[in-house]
């Protein structure tokens, strides 16, 4: 879902919708259309709220909560091949010493970790996202050995929980429409 801090995506996009239709419209003008969007009488209003929300306090980016793995074999099957996970990075600080890696898709990031004291084997991490039951078809399309997830559907929306083979498990959530 978008946010007034997306307002100028929005005014651009909005030029570029229009233009392929045949209507020109300014920047400036776009920008107000927004600024309406918001329910804000115009952008100088929009953009003082932008303003305000961008210096308001500490704001957290990206969360990659990390996993504890021992076998990276193991690790790279089932991230990288079941879940579909991109290998964004990995480091050893030497030769035969544990890996610590991050894997990433559609804005979800992880760190992998073979050291002893990053994470507990066994941890759950609770995932919100959207298209919950197209991964799930996407996962059992790949006829993974060890898991066929399913979905099932709670109150507050819907879950898929995979488990990884050193006992972490991922819940994927979509919230319901009364929980967004």
């Amino acid at each position: 879902m978008r946010t007034f801090r997306d307002a100028k995506l929005m005014a651009k996009a909005l030029r570029s919708s229009l233009e392929q239709h045949g209507l020109m419209l300014s920047h400036a003008n776009a920008l107000e259309l927004v600024a309406k969007q918001f329910g804000v009488p115009d952008w100088n209003v929009l953009a003082a709220k932008i303003a305000h929300a961008d210096n308001d306090g500490p704001r957290f980016e990206r969360t990659a909560p990390i996993l504890r793995i021992f076998d990276e074999q193991r690790a790279r099957e089932f991230y990288l091949d079941f879940l579909g996970f991109t290998l964004d990075w990995e480091h050893r600080f030497g030769e035969n010493l544990p890996l610590y890696a991050q894997v990433s898709r559609a804005g979800l990031t992880l760190h992998l970790s073979g050291h002893h004291g990053d994470a507990s084997p066994g941890s759950t991490v609770f995932v919100t996202m959207r298209g919950v039951a197209d991964y799930q078809r996407e996962l059992v399309a790949k006829n993974y050995r060890h898991m066929r997830p399913g979905v099932e559907t709670v109150p507050w929306g819907r879950v898929m929980e995979v488990i990884d083979p050193f006992s972490n498990r991922i819940r994927f959530c979509e919230p319901s429409q009364a929980e967004r």
